[in-house]
């Protein structure tokens, strides 16, 4: 009996000892599992950080290269913009000085047809008429005074080039004076237009 005593004194011992145990066994087994699913929910968490900082990475990366490539192409068009304003203001120099040429060759020609008018229609002319109204006498004055109004507008136009003035004195040698007159005032009236559009 007293072995059976002892016997069943140490079956509860081992079945305490073996329940407490298993308790243990099970308490450190549920620690293990929620520490394993922290350190999971962890290493997700870390993957995802690392997937996104890769993902910021590989767009940074590629605004870089927008940025250089845009770069590239406003230095191009600030050179093209530089060069066309170069351009620019040489034409725009050149525009200046053809203007000024103009001007001046419009002012010569407007002055040898107002000393031709006023060699035709001033009051020596007018003088000269009214002596020598023989008619014979009249051809010779009148030629002399034709050929310088004549002479004045060649010389001009020579001097400028210009086919127009040429030929108002060449119509000053062979027409009447009334035409001659009428060609000069159509002329003043055309210069004074041109000079008009121009401005």
């Amino acid at each position: 009996g007293e072995i059976f005593g002892i016997l069943r004194q140490m079956l509860e011992t081992f079945e305490s000892n073996l329940s407490a145990a298993q308790k243990e066994e099970l308490a450190n087994q549920k620690a293990y599992e929620e520490l394993k699913a922290a350190k999971e929910e962890e290493i997700a968490a870390g993957q995802a950080q690392a997937d996104t900082k890769t993902g910021e990475l590989a767009d940074t990366d590629e605004k870089n290269a927008q940025a250089k490539v845009d770069v590239e192409d406003t230095k191009a068009s600030l050179s093209a913009d530089e060069q066309f304003l170069m351009m620019l203001k040489e034409k725009c120099a050149m525009t200046d000085k053809e203007w000024e040429e103009r001007q001046k060759t419009r002012q010569l020609e407007m002055e040898a047809v107002s000393q031709a008018l006023a060699v035709l229609s001033g009051d020596d002319a007018h003088d000269l008429f009214t002596r020598t109204f023989n008619p014979s006498f009249l051809q010779i004055e009148g030629s002399d005074r034709r050929e310088a109004a004549a002479k004045v507008l060649s010389t001009v136009a020579d001097k400028v080039h210009n086919p127009r003035l040429a030929t108002l004195a060449y119509q000053v040698k062979l027409d009447a004076f009334t035409r001659v007159k009428k060609a000069i005032d159509d002329m003043i009236a055309q210069l004074l237009k041109e000079k008009d559009d121009e401005i």
